[in-house]
């Protein structure tokens, strides 16, 4: 099968299109044939092996495993003789944040896989797991949002910020969202009931008050969270400094701010699929790349300035598999644009 390779920490330029073995179907597992992917900071951080510390999950000296890519969207090849939840045919999506996903095929554990709404394309659902994972459980799980509260999210254009805002509507509560002044209109199309441009507006001087404080871009001070929320959830870091700074103050405070990475699980994801079949929130795709362009996918996320997601498509595989991919991406634009 083919696939996007590395055998060594760098950047996008390192990564490489092989032909290597199939994966070999475990008993809890499903064998997942991919249509679609999308891409994450996460794939950029794993595979410059940055933050350092990464490395010793991923590999201290070099990456433990070759393929890259947690996010898919595909149909199921074969299933673990302990699954009953799903069958051959099958049309899923879900995550690995152990790699193996930008390939033809994935063998992944059930319990992170869910079944995609139906009429929903492949590259609109590969888009949802991360993104959509962390946006969910940063609003309800350790949020903990109640109905007429209000919520400032901090990065809200982006990937995980996208999700939040509407996933933030869909539980009742009054959004704030920071972004820059060219998406202002973007995210009040999400549903955002006040907007604060960033380049317009010091957010580090912005003297609101809230229920909630939720940071996907990772720039707010331990500060900013005790001077506009009652409690906070860190979802992202622009350095480790930044990081070590917030999680040393909040050591030796008592104000509740949570600092947390996603965790994949059925029950989420079929959360998440229930509201996209309900069109209460939708993916919005800034661009499809074809997965041999998929460094160049990795190139245009670490430039941090993504308006929603990048999704990956294996198009042509066969003919017959290039033909229901095109008609998916045509599909795109009613769906996605908000």
């Amino acid at each position: 099968m083919k696939a996007i390779t590395k055998t060594t920490y760098g950047g996008p330029e390192i990564l490489k299109l092989e032909e290597v073995e199939k994966p070999q179907l475990k008993d809890d597992h499903l064998l997942v044939r991919v249509m679609a992917n999308s891409a994450n900071p996460a794939d950029w951080h794993i595979l410059r092996g940055k933050p350092f510390f990464a490395r010793f999950t991923f590999g201290l000296f070099r990456p433990k495993d070759k393929i890259l890519g947690a996010d898919f969207a595909g149909v199921v090849e074969k299933v673990g003789s302990q699954v009953a939840q799903f069958q051959v045919g099958d049309r899923v999506f879900g995550e690995s944040l152990q790699g193996g996903a930008f390939a033809e095929y994935i063998c992944a554990p059930a319990s992170v896989c869910a079944k995609m709404p139906e009429g929903v394309a492949f590259p609109i659902m590969a888009s949802v797991p991360i993104a959509g994972l962390t946006a969910l459980q940063a609003v309800t799980t350790h949020g903990q949002v109640k109905e007429g509260e209000s919520v400032l999210i901090n990065g809200s254009s982006g990937g995980v910020g996208h999700f939040a805002v509407q996933l933030a509507k869909v539980y009742g509560t009054k959004v704030t969202a920071v972004c820059s002044s060219k998406n202002r209109e973007f995210v009040k199309a999400l549903g955002a009931d006040h907007v604060i441009a960033y380049d317009q507006e010091d957010i580090h001087q912005h003297t609101g008050n809230y229920d909630l404080v939720i940071d996907t871009h990772g720039n707010l001070s331990f500060g900013d969270y005790q001077r506009m929320g009652k409690r906070g959830v860190m979802v992202g870091f622009t350095t480790m400094g930044h990081m070590s700074s917030v999680l040393l103050q909040k050591a030796v405070s008592r104000f509740p701010l949570i600092q947390f990475t996603a965790q994949a699980n059925t029950k989420d994801l079929e959360t998440l699929a229930i509201y996209i079949q309900q069109g209460k929130i939708k993916v919005h795709l800034e661009k499809t790349y074809s997965y041999k362009e998929i460094p160049q996918a990795i190139r245009h996320i670490e430039a941090m300035h993504t308006r929603g997601k990048v999704a990956m498509v294996w198009k042509d595989v066969d003919d017959k598999q290039d033909s229901n991919n095109e008609e998916a991406v045509q599909k795109l634009p009613s769906r996605a644009t908000i």
